[in-house]
């Protein structure tokens, strides 16, 4: 039987092939394909040029040269300094006291004057003592009377001697007297013990005063001590008859000089440091004792050593560094200035420079103010404008 001509039976005879896809789709899909095809490469090659240009433009573009102020490490001679803290004191102050009680009858002088030394100060009532001085001197010229009329006796060999004996003793006795009322009096006088300011007074009339109250401080300006301490390690630099010089906050930017009197024998076994006084000369009497002082002893000058400006070191957590100024030649023969993060060890600061004990030698330049906007290999240009002082002092207001 044949199926595919049986009446009753539907579909398709095995034998019939599937029909193949239109040749219009199949093309259509090859147009898109390359279409994308193209995109996504144009895309790419859109992307690499321009990261190429990109990297080209800011390979290309380099940033204006900095305006810098340069300076020239010198080798020099700087002063070899010591500066230590301390303070200072009068060589002759007083609080000016009485020996004895009494009542104050009389104030002899005027706070903050100058007085000489043996100035009457203040008067206790010595009435009574006065009472007893003249008492005894009357005493001793009855006495002298006495003893001039037994020595005469006693010459003409008509008196004992043991009657010039005795009036000599009631002589004595009476000069005795005399002396020491006067001492008491004296004491009841108080005068100043040397030349010197006088303070403020404690005292008034009327006041009872007794023994060792204060009346004024007394105090000579015309020379201080100037006390300060030095550590173990520097006390072998010191000798006395070296120069100090003194700086004090009431008068900034002024020093005054004098020179080391006394040097501590002995080493403080707490602190490992050793005290050393200098003898300052204050004719005009501005400097007071008490102040605090920055003290400088001026040692022997050391070897010369390369400095540059203390603002051109660049201090950091990692070292201390400066720029060093170098010419570089360009590709068309012109030369620039370029600098370079160069690390060096420092010493001492002095008078606005810094010591280079590594990492510069004499000659070579660098940048003394500008550097917050450099970096190594960065292009320079010395600027016109003069620099400032160093080191630089705030103005007064």
């Amino acid at each position: 039987m044949n199926i595919a001509t049986e009446p009753k039976l539907s579909g398709k005879p095995f034998t019939d092939k599937p029909h193949k896809r239109p040749v219009r789709m199949v093309r259509w899909f090859i147009i898109i394909g390359t279409l994308l095809a193209l995109l996504v490469g144009g895309l790419v090659w859109f992307n690499y040029f321009r990261g190429k240009m990109i990297a080209q433009f800011f390979a290309g573009m380099k940033p204006p040269p900095a305006s810098v102020n340069i300076a020239t490490a010198k080798s020099e001679t700087i002063p070899n300094l010591l500066t230590a803290v301390g303070d200072l004191a009068a060589v002759h102050q007083v609080n000016v006291t009485s020996d004895v009680n009494g009542r104050i009858t009389d104030i002899q002088f005027t706070a903050g004057a100058s007085v000489k030394a043996g100035t009457p100060l203040v008067q206790l009532f010595d009435g009574p003592e006065q009472g007893d001085l003249a008492n005894y001197k009357a005493q001793q010229r009855v006495a002298q009377i006495s003893l001039d009329r037994a020595k005469q006796l006693a010459e003409r060999q008509v008196g004992p001697q043991a009657t010039v004996d005795n009036a000599q003793a009631v002589f004595d006795q009476a000069s005795a007297g005399i002396a020491k009322t006067e001492a008491i009096i004296s004491q009841k006088l108080v005068r100043a013990p040397f030349d010197g300011e006088l303070g403020v007074r404690k005292v008034e009339v009327g006041q009872y005063l007794t023994a060792g109250t204060q009346i004024v401080s007394l105090t000579d300006l015309s020379v201080l001590y100037a006390n300060f301490t030095v550590t173990e390690k520097d006390s072998g630099q010191l000798k006395v008859d070296q120069i100090v010089r003194i700086a004090v906050d009431a008068y900034p930017g002024r020093t005054f000089e004098g020179k080391i009197t006394t040097i501590e024998p002995q080493i403080a076994t707490d602190t490992r440091n050793i005290r050393v006084q200098a003898t300052i000369q204050n004719p005009d009497k501005i400097l007071k004792p008490g102040m605090f002082a920055t003290t400088t002893v001026v040692l022997p000058d050391k070897p010369p050593v390369v400095t540059v400006p203390e603002t051109a070191v660049d201090y950091t957590l990692y070292g201390d560094s400066v720029y060093l100024v170098s010419e570089k030649k360009e590709e068309d023969g012109k030369t620039s200035l370029q600098v370079t993060r160069t690390f060096v060890q420092t010493g001492n600061r002095i008078q606005g420079r810094a010591e280079i004990l590594k990492g510069l030698k004499d000659g070579d330049r660098v940048v003394a103010l500008g550097q917050l906007k450099l970096q190594s290999g960065s292009a320079v240009t010395i600027s016109n404008e003069p620099v400032p002082p160093i080191p630089a002092k705030p103005p007064r207001y």
